[in-house]
């Protein structure tokens, strides 16, 4: 298996790339690379000389950049929002899994959501009062609430707006959506050989915002599968999202293995929750409602061999908190591995 780090822009520095490969990290993932890591971001796509200079700059720290986590939000809102003018930015989101593809980069994570993460508060609850992600849906105030117009993933896309609202975007209305992006994004990705991830919704809501949610489940990810048979249509397996599914203690490990004897799995985030919908907040690694070890039993026997991040930790109460929780979960997954005799990349 990979052992691998995720790194928002704002972390991607020498330093702490030197540092992760110091905890044992050979792989690493970049979450949405704003123009501090894509300075030519602004032509609406990433550049393969922006995505080389990147691979470079990683691989000299002898890491290896494994995957990139969801497009710029302004790269991609017309195709989210299904806007009659989407064809130019869905072309160029094309360029990008090409050039990706070019530059050596094998997986594009990516969550075909419009509100996409929603609803948290970041409240004291993990182990010691660590500040951690905290769900209480009852507590959402615009859990129903429709998004106004140009709004897609948290944030106002589009200027000058007209006024109003999106409305209520159905299944069917999303499911065409998703094929729409499907449809033209797998054929280059198989040309290219790059995987097209996709994440879960979280939280796994069935609406939210009055947006349908369609990755909510096993089903929902078959009947993904089903129409588009592409080996290059792969799941970014959040380990914690499937927990929060509101179905029950095992099923998180019934989609670990579902998913893993299908192949169908690029990479993990591989972190701990306590509880499900409508409730739940995440915990250290080794804290949560999950079995660690009984689902890396799981990866392991199903011949997964693929990266492994820790993706969110808690908050502890020192001068670099980021740094101290990552250390913690890196060294965790390091140790259960060793004990498993699991091999790991270097």
């Amino acid at each position: 298996m990979k052992v691998g780090l995720g790194f928002y822009p704002h972390i991607l520095t020498g330093d702490t790339l030197a540092f992760a490969k110091q905890i044992g990290v050979s792989h690493i993932m970049v979450h949405i690379p704003d123009a501090t890591v894509m300075p030519n971001e602004s032509a609406g796509y990433w550049t393969l000389e922006d995505l080389k200079a990147l691979v470079k700059r990683v691989e000299s720290h002898g890491l290896r950049l494994e995957a990139i986590e969801n497009f710029n939000p302004f790269h991609w809102h017309e195709v989210l929002l299904g806007y009659p003018t989407r064809q130019k930015q869905m072309d160029n989101v094309k360029r990008t899994i090409e050039n990706m593809g070019r530059a050596g980069i094998p997986i594009m994570g990516y969550n075909f959501s419009i509100p996409a993460v929603h609803g948290r508060k970041q409240l004291p609850l993990a182990r010691g009062g660590a500040i951690t992600p905290v769900y209480r849906q009852e507590d959402i105030e615009d859990f129903d609430t429709p998004l106004p117009h140009g709004y897609a993933w948290g944030r106002q896309i589009t200027e000058n707006p007209p006024p109003g609202d999106q409305g209520f975007a159905s299944e069917e209305v999303m499911w065409e959506r998703l094929d729409y992006f499907l449809d033209q994004i797998l054929p280059v990705a198989e040309e290219f050989n790059v995987q097209m991830a996709a994440h879960p919704e979280d939280p796994p809501v069935p609406v939210m915002r009055q947006i349908t949610r369609l990755l909510i489940s096993i089903d929902r990810y078959e009947r993904m599968f089903r129409r588009h048979k592409s080996d290059k249509c792969m799941v970014e397996f959040c380990q914690g999202t499937f927990s929060e599914m509101p179905y029950g203690p095992e099923y998180v490990y019934e989609a670990i293995d579902h998913f893993t004897k299908k192949n169908k799995i690029s990479y993990v985030h591989f972190r701990n929750v306590r509880g499900q919908l409508p409730n739940y907040y995440e915990e250290f690694i080794d804290t949560g409602d999950v079995d660690m070890i009984r689902a890396l039993k799981i990866f392991r026997k199903n011949g997964y061999s693929g990266m492994m991040i820790p993706d969110h930790v808690p908050t502890m109460a020192v001068k670099e908190p980021w740094v101290s929780g990552v250390a913690y979960a890196i060294g965790y997954m390091r140790a259960l591995m060793k004990a498993m005799d699991i091999t790991v990349d270097e």
